[in-house]
């Protein structure tokens, strides 16, 4: 049977999504090691995507093939019991047996938090990014209007080995104020690795007038990573949600 996964977590603590033979710290590892103990047999959890050190999750989609006499809601309940406490899994389902969390995404939404002010905030130091300096927001918005659309995003990927096609298209970016600094909305159909922290970094500094709005273009043009801007910290970041072909 295959089995979808709606899963939250905060990433503070671990070292991505991705298994690794380093360390026991990651999502996809703690995640099959339950299942594996449930099932009863070596289970393969498949991630949406791979979120990196340090960034969250509301919404991260899973799947993963095993048999079981479990029942979904028993099947969530008992991976919420051995899980950690900061990862939980919201929702079980049966899945068609072709399904893949990656393979069959149709679009993802990501969203940036940054703190702006003069004092940090020590009780969402994990979740946002302090900045200090006022940021210009009209200028931050005129340079996520030509990200938007389908580009190249070579400029944009923070792993110069990258083999597959760097060509993405973002179908929105929304820089929304809020009271106490700014989040911003990225829903694309995929991103390249760091991507979105890559231009939010950029992005920012459009805001403090380190580079212009509509220097966007020519880094596109580009097509090299030193011409972006400076990569953010993981931790204000957080995957939202997955969407899917009906």
């Amino acid at each position: 049977m295959n089995y979808k996964f709606i899963i939250q977590y905060d990433g503070t603590k671990y070292s991505g999504w991705q298994k690794q033979g380093n360390t026991s710290k990651t999502i996809q590892g703690k995640l099959e090691a339950v299942l594996t103990q449930l099932a009863g047999e070596s289970v393969e959890v498949h991630g949406s995507g791979r979120t990196d050190a340090g960034v969250h999750a509301y919404g991260q989609v899973a799947n993963a093939h095993f048999d079981t006499m479990y029942s979904c809601e028993q099947i969530r309940d008992l991976m919420n019991k051995y899980l950690p406490q900061d990862i939980a899994v919201l929702e079980v389902t049966k899945a068609h047996y072709r399904f893949h969390s990656q393979l069959n995404a149709k679009s993802k939404t990501y969203c940036y938090r940054i703190y702006n002010g003069p004092v940090r905030d020590v009780f969402t130091r994990n979740y946002t990014c302090h900045i200090e300096e006022e940021l210009d927001v009209a200028a931050m918005r005129k340079a996520a209007a030509l990200l938007e659309g389908t580009h190249d995003f070579t400029s944009f990927c923070g792993n110069r080995r990258f083999k597959k096609s760097p060509v993405r298209t973002i179908t929105q970016i929304c820089v929304e104020q809020k009271e106490k600094g700014l989040e911003l909305w990225f829903t694309g159909d995929g991103f390249l690795q760091n991507m979105v922290r890559i231009m939010t970094g950029t992005m920012v500094e459009v805001g403090l007038g380190k580079r212009p709005a509509d220097s966007m273009t020519e880094i596109l043009e580009a097509k090299d990573r030193s011409a972006a801007g400076a990569m953010m910290p993981a931790q204000g970041l957080t995957l939202v949600s997955v969407a899917y072909k009906s």
